[in-house]
């Protein structure tokens, strides 16, 4: 039986992040990470479409936590403590120089998640971590002042366990074992499923500035938004889904969706289609795109609006014009379904926040049992938001259990 002053559970972002963390600030203190599968940090590896998304360019607190659906009070001190300024200079420290995108991410100057990875297997290694690959956990219980963890290859003792297995049903049910509570996971990053006419031949055109509605909710968001071959993604749509994560699951994620395209009031976008009939009255409307929109998509409305190809500004009827105000600020679409954004499935869920002291990121009803990452009832909107969570924690984490010894 092997003996650890820490062990984390699930290795992944949060798991290595805390554990080269704990050896860095104490070199004495002996720690391991157990990883069920035979390689580790697969989701670091795919994240970001394979560059990882590291963190965002947000550096202050209150605004940082904004975009957390669930997490945006618990997260507000943690971020004092631990954030995205810290987040870049850990990763200088070590070599790794991350650029800023033009809508706030931050991603390693390479463009390779590998990048990040090697720099996990290289720290852990060189502070002493022990890395078990295959070894699921099975059982752990409190034993006195320890902790016996039991595996699907050997069992470990512990002073300390931190869990940072992610949306992992099985952790969960082991969890809810030692009294926790947990929060049934639904997803909270998903595209949307819409077949119609207006979209279905033009994949790939990108609304720069839309607003989108759920009818019959309160729920809404903003941004640009992307045509898919299923429907439609980008920020838009998903911040819609992560903040209405729960709301649309309990819809079995059928539901109408309103667009504004222009973000003009109706009565603005008629009155300016009608001086627009004036000041180009002898051009064809099809050739004359406005608003900054996709000639494809203002084309694809123009048809929803029964106004053909070769019409001109002045010929344009009085409910022809009303139709396409409306196409433009009012546009209505169905939405069947739900699809993962690439490949990154992120889930609302897990752990009770109630129930960890966020301080410290220890549970509140186990003593020496730490949480961080997704572990927790905690998600964000896309953009390096959840693994600026996953290393807000795992340092804190860190922190706590060597400044506790």
């Amino acid at each position: 039986m092997k003996r650890y002053d820490t062990i984390i559970v699930g290795g992944g972002a949060a798991g290595f992040f805390a554990a080269i963390n704990i050896a860095e600030m104490d070199p004495n203190h002996s720690v391991a990470i157990l990883e069920r599968g035979k390689t580790g940090l697969q989701k670091v590896k795919i994240s970001g479409g394979g560059r990882c998304n590291v963190t965002h360019a947000e550096f202050i607190p209150s605004d940082l936590v904004l975009n957390y659906p669930r997490g945006e009070k618990e997260l507000l001190g943690p971020f004092h403590q631990f954030m995205t300024g810290d987040t870049i200079e850990w990763f200088e420290k070590r070599g790794i120089t991350l650029k800023v995108e033009d809508d706030g991410r931050m991603f390693p100057t390479t463009d390779s998640s590998q990048t990040i990875i090697d720099c996990f297997l290289h720290e852990a290694d060189s502070h002493g971590v022990d890395v078990f690959y295959n070894h699921a956990l099975r059982a752990l219980k409190k034993e006195g002042a320890e902790w016996l963890l039991q595996t699907t290859q050997e069992d470990f003792i512990a002073k300390q366990v931190v869990i940072t297995t992610g949306s992992n049903p099985k952790i969960w049910k082991l969890m809810n074992t030692l009294g926790h509570t947990i929060v049934d996971p639904v997803p909270s990053l998903f595209t949307f499923d819409i077949i119609d006419d207006r979209i279905t031949s033009i994949p790939g055109v990108v609304a720069k500035d839309v607003e989108v509605k759920v009818l019959g909710t309160e729920l809404w968001s903003e941004g640009p938004l992307l045509i898919t071959h299923v429907g439609m993604s980008a920020p838009a749509i998903l911040k819609l889904s992560a903040f209405g994560a729960l709301e649309l699951a309990k819809l079995n994620y059928n539901f109408d969706i309103e667009i504004n395209f222009i973000r003009v009031s109706y009565q603005d976008c008629l009155d300016q289609l009608k001086a627009f009939k004036l000041l180009m009255a002898k051009k064809t409307v099809w050739a004359s795109s406005q608003y900054d929109l996709p000639k494809r998509l203002w084309q694809q409305l123009l048809l929803a609006a029964s106004i053909l190809k070769d019409t001109r500004w002045a010929d344009l009827t009085k409910s022809q014009t009303e139709s396409f105000a409306k196409q433009l600020t009012q546009a209505r679409f169905e939405v069947t379904g739900k699809s993962t954004f690439k490949e990154e499935f992120v889930t609302a869920g897990g752990i009770d926040l109630k129930e960890v002291n966020f301080k410290r990121f220890e549970s509140k009803l186990s003593k020496d049992l730490y949480f961080a990452g997704e572990i927790l009832n905690i998600d964000a909107v896309t953009g390096g938001f959840n693994f600026q969570n996953a290393w807000t924690g795992a340092y804190i984490v860190a922190k706590t259990i060597t400044s506790s010894l």
